[in-house]
């Protein structure tokens, strides 16, 4: 994990996977992937990832890596128990899962189905998602600092 300076930002790009103490700052740029945000209630510890894909259309014989959600969601909780914090202890914020093309996909999209798959997975592990922003035309940019203050978000038009 790099160590960041006062005010810099780590950017995850998608698939990356980051844990940050308080203080550290992340953030990403999203479309149609997730990001899930986890903290223990006492905010000392965060993690971030940047999903691409819901694990049901991972092709036969593809890498895992922290692009699929079930690999994001697996590191993310084996890097907080690594810090002694359990998982399902946890609360999340949820965001992206827009549709990036309105004109060509009007029915069901690839974001659609990862916003609907990670919000399972996260009821499924017990986890309380404090909020979430998951859908629409518009990209995301998402940054956190890692404390009391919630994740800020901030919408982009397509």
């Amino acid at each position: 994990m790099p160590t960041l300076e006062a005010g810099e930002v780590l950017t995850l790009h998608p698939g990356d996977v980051r844990l940050g103490q308080r203080g550290d700052r992340l953030g990403t740029l999203l479309g149609s992937c997730i990001a899930v945000v986890l903290t223990d209630p006492r905010r000392t510890v965060g993690c971030m990832c940047h999903i691409v894909h819901a694990p049901p259309a991972r092709p036969t014989g593809s890498p895992r890596d922290g692009a699929w959600g079930d690999v994001a969601l697996d590191t993310m909780y084996t890097l907080l128990l690594a810090h002694g914090i359990v998982p399902g202890l946890c609360e999340a914020y949820v965001y992206g899962g827009g549709n990036m093309f309105p004109a060509l996909v009007g029915g069901p999209h690839v974001g659609e189905d990862n916003a609907a798959w990670v919000c399972t997975a996260l009821a499924e592990t017990g986890i309380r998602v404090l909020h979430q922003d998951l859908g629409g035309r518009s990209y995301r940019r998402l940054s956190w600092t890692v404390g009391a203050e919630d994740p800020v978000v901030e919408a982009v038009a397509v």
